[in-house]
């Protein structure tokens, strides 16, 4: 297993990196924001990502992806990171592709694969129904209705879920059994209402009420439908751990560049010891939390089944370091930190934000023990 970028890797990384600066720096969160965009992303933006390759990151060839895998998918969030790019790509081209890649029928990927590739359609994945990350914690029930099903229940934030063209919904069936559902948002008894969270992004409450669906609505390619949503899950705390190391990288350098510049008692603050010190710590941290991240990356798709614990690792380690970086960030910038004005406040929601979602710290741990047999 290597930590090291291959050339292909860092190619891509470039290529983000160039891309995100000029389509999707944090300003353009900032104009998100200040114009209330019901969606919370550009889709313009989203159609250009597909055209880069991105959309199809981890969709096979055969469907019109690009199959590069999940380090390539990491590597790109990592730069979004940065940027705090906000789009539909971990909703979209990581959870809901990795549930039509592993759990839907032929005909189900050859359908809606492609139309994520090609950034066609926004697609967004509905499985928490309380305020904190619980995915064991699902009422919302699909009773069989002759050759389809009826749907009812709610979901909470869930991630673009207001500007999705399609869901995939985690829902109980009669036998108790989990299942992942192929939902229209405009069909009748589905009402979206948005939510604004601290991030300035743009989650929606779904509630079901007595939705019909045909019988090829359900995932099925598989008979364990707890099995495929663990699957998806962790997929999507990996990349998004790769998401918050960006923006703790992001905020570390911002805050370096800052006290280089910042001119107290007649010299700069940098020079100050207790800073130095804070910063050292700082990037041990955080160059911890890459190795960390990469090697999750990488036992995802090198050794999936063994993968789950190093991603709670990472996902749990990247939390709590990303919300580190942004509040030492605020701490050194000092007063004007706290304002609007400057962008490393930004990074500081996001890392809130982003900390819940997919499990918190203490979620993650949690499972490092349990896999610990502790």
């Amino acid at each position: 297993m290597s930590y090291i970028l291959s050339e292909e890797e860092q190619m891509l990384r470039d290529s983000a990196q160039a891309f995100l600066a000029e389509k999707s720096p944090v300003a353009e969160l900032r104009r998100l924001r200040d114009e209330g965009c019901k969606d919370g992303f550009r889709h313009a933006i989203w159609k250009e990502m597909a055209d880069m390759g991105w959309n199809g990151i981890v969709i096979p060839e055969e469907y019109g992806g690009v199959d590069m895998g999940y380090m390539a998918a990491g590597i790109v969030l990592q730069e979004m990171g940065k940027t705090l790019a906000a789009t539909p790509f971990l909703a979209s081209s990581i959870l809901c592709a990795t549930a039509l890649r592993y759990g839907g029928t032929e005909a189900q990927k050859s359908e809606h694969l492609p139309k994520i590739a090609a950034g066609e359609k926004v697609y967004a994945l509905a499985f928490d129904e309380k305020a904190r990350h619980d995915a064991k914690h699902i009422e919302t029930r699909a009773m069989k209705d002759g050759n389809g099903f009826r749907l009812s229940g709610q979901k909470r934030f869930v991630a673009c879920g207001n500007g999705a063209d399609m869901l995939i919904v985690a829902a109980r069936m009669d036998d108790d059994s989990i299942g992942l559902f192929l939902v229209d948002p405009e069909a009748d008894g589905v009402e979206r209402t948005l939510r604004r969270s601290v991030d300035s992004h743009a989650p929606a409450n779904i509630d079901f009420k007595d939705v019909k669906l045909d019988g090829d609505a359900l995932l099925s390619e598989t008979d364990d439908g707890a099995a495929l949503l663990d699957t998806v899950l962790y997929a999507g705390r990996a990349c998004l751990a790769a998401e918050q190391l960006g923006v703790a990288v992001e905020a570390f350098s911002r805050t370096i560049d800052y006290i280089k510049e910042r001119d107290q008692f007649g010299q700069k603050i940098g020079s100050f010891q207790s800073l130095q010190h804070r910063a050292a710590d700082l990037l041990t941290e955080v160059e911890m939390t890459e190795s960390l991240v990469v090697k999750a990356l990488r036992q995802l798709d090198e050794s999936p089944s063994q993968a789950p614990f190093w991603i709670a690792a990472a996902k749990g380690r990247a939390t709590r370091v990303s919300r580190l970086s942004a509040a030492e960030a605020i701490q050194m910038h000092g007063g004007i930190g706290m304002t609007d004005e400057y962008e490393i406040g930004f990074f500081y929601k996001r890392a809130q934000a982003a900390g819940e979602f997919l499990g918190d710290e203490a979620w993650c741990t949690a499972r490092v023990a349990e896999m610990s047999g502790i």
